[in-house]
């Protein structure tokens, strides 16, 4: 079977780290600078430019991450089917990169649901190759660091992201709503960069096409990665849209630049704590990580529900910082772990699926709570569903069925 090259430097933390991996992150990279630049205004655009409720933001998230995330199997069980990923991946980058620019010739909030449903396709397609693309790169000691790395230049993007963002917008703070679509319109140019680094530097032989198998079939993926997947639907359920996250922190009296730069500070703790968390998950594993995810959001969305203030909402976006480092990539190594590389690619489709699933009644649900039982009522709910993904986990995954696949390789 043909598979992508593996490099492996003498050691330390970047061992087994190649070059698909780096161009991978690279990508990653430019286009979060791209997509971070408007996550913080994206919410103020459908809210006070096009006056749309808060309960429309909601339907907008929910709808796009859900109808989406049925492309994420079907784009998962193709790569494996043909034997290859990054035709995928290609796609989905291009299309995401002009939708986000699109955004800012939106009218209303139809339109503006339209095009995130179809930034949403372009990662529905992309990702699941992607992440295949990215444990088929590295050796199997190596997967926490290689997912922690791209994590954590996934995210280098997202601090630079709004950094950018809160400056164009500073500037063209004067044209109002026209400063606004301004910056959908300059995401446009990181967009372009990281299909560029995608088509020049990645690359990635014909893997000899999977076995045909029926495309549910959930035994072939295993009863560890499917419990584990239960586990994370739950906590799916409460992970509301972080746009609900940058609304409170307006709410708490910080202004929409002022956000921008809270939102900045949260990617920075992230980008610097994944490639270490990654390593230590080689190390002692992905569970304990993951159990701790979960509590840290618990304890984020307590914050973010009783205590918001404005120092409370700045400490709610700490802890989701170390939150997010935590699960991002040791979710991705674990999944890697549990299943056979033939069906890696469908694995991180029905994981995507799974995700995207469970944010369509979390968005909504959390944009109904807000309007009719108040600001703190989506946050409440997502602690008490990461609180009972924390007690679950180790239930449904104990350690012995999480280390099995770790050594079978």
């Amino acid at each position: 079977m043909a598979t992508t090259e593996t490099e492996r430097p003498a050691g330390g933390p970047l061992a087994g780290i190649g070059r698909n991996i780096v161009a991978l992150g690279f990508t990653s990279l430019f286009t979060d600078v791209s997509t971070e630049m408007l996550v913080p205004i994206l919410p103020l655009f459908v809210t006070a430019t096009l006056h749309a409720s808060v309960a429309s933001l909601g339907v907008i998230e929910g709808v796009a991450e859900c109808t989406a995330s049925v492309l994420r199997t079907t784009s998962g069980w193709l790569s494996d089917r043909i034997g290859r990923r990054k035709p995928f991946v290609v796609l989905g980058y291009g299309l995401s990169g002009l939708a986000k620019a699109a955004l800012g010739l939106a009218g209303s909030w139809p339109a503006v649901l339209a095009l995130r449903f179809t930034d949403r396709v372009g990662k529905g397609l992309r990702n699941p190759p992607r992440d295949a693309l990215i444990a088929d790169s590295a050796p199997p000691e190596a997967r926490g660091r290689a997912f922690g790395l791209h994590r954590a230049m996934d995210t280098t993007g997202a601090a630079i992201g709004p950094l950018l963002g809160w400056w164009l917008l500073h500037r063209w703070h004067a044209l109002g709503a026209e400063g606004y679509r301004r910056v959908f319109l300059a995401s446009a140019i990181p967009a372009a960069l990281s299909v560029l680094v995608l088509l020049v530097f990645v690359r990635a032989p014909r893997r000899a096409p999977a076995a045909p198998r029926p495309r549910g079939a959930g035994g072939a993926l295993g009863g560890a990665l499917l419990r584990f997947l239960a586990v994370d639907a739950i906590f799916q359920l409460g992970n509301s849209s972080n746009a609900f996250v940058l609304l409170r922190t307006q709410g708490a009296g910080w202004n929409a630049s002022q956000v921008m730069l809270i939102y900045l500070l949260f990617n920075v703790v992230y980008a610097l704590l994944a490639l270490p968390f990654g390593h230590l998950s080689d190390r002692i594993g992905r569970r304990p990580l993951l159990l701790a995810a979960y509590a840290l959001y618990a304890v984020a969305y307590a914050l973010f529900g009783w205590h918001a203030t404005r120092a409370g909402v700045v400490a709610g976006f700490l802890v989701l910082a170390v939150h997010s480092a935590l699960i991002d990539g040791q979710a991705r190594a674990l999944v890697s772990d549990l299943v056979p590389a033939t069906v890696r690619a469908t694995a991180y489709g029905v994981q995507a699926t799974v995700v995207g699933v469970a944010l369509l009644p979390a968005s909504v649900l959390a944009g109904m709570l807000w309007e009719r039982v108040g600001p703190a009522a989506p946050f409440v709910l997502g602690a008490s569903l990461a609180a009972l993904a924390a007690v679950l986990l180790p239930i449904l995954l104990p350690a012995r069925a999480a280390a099995e696949p770790r050594r079978a390789g």
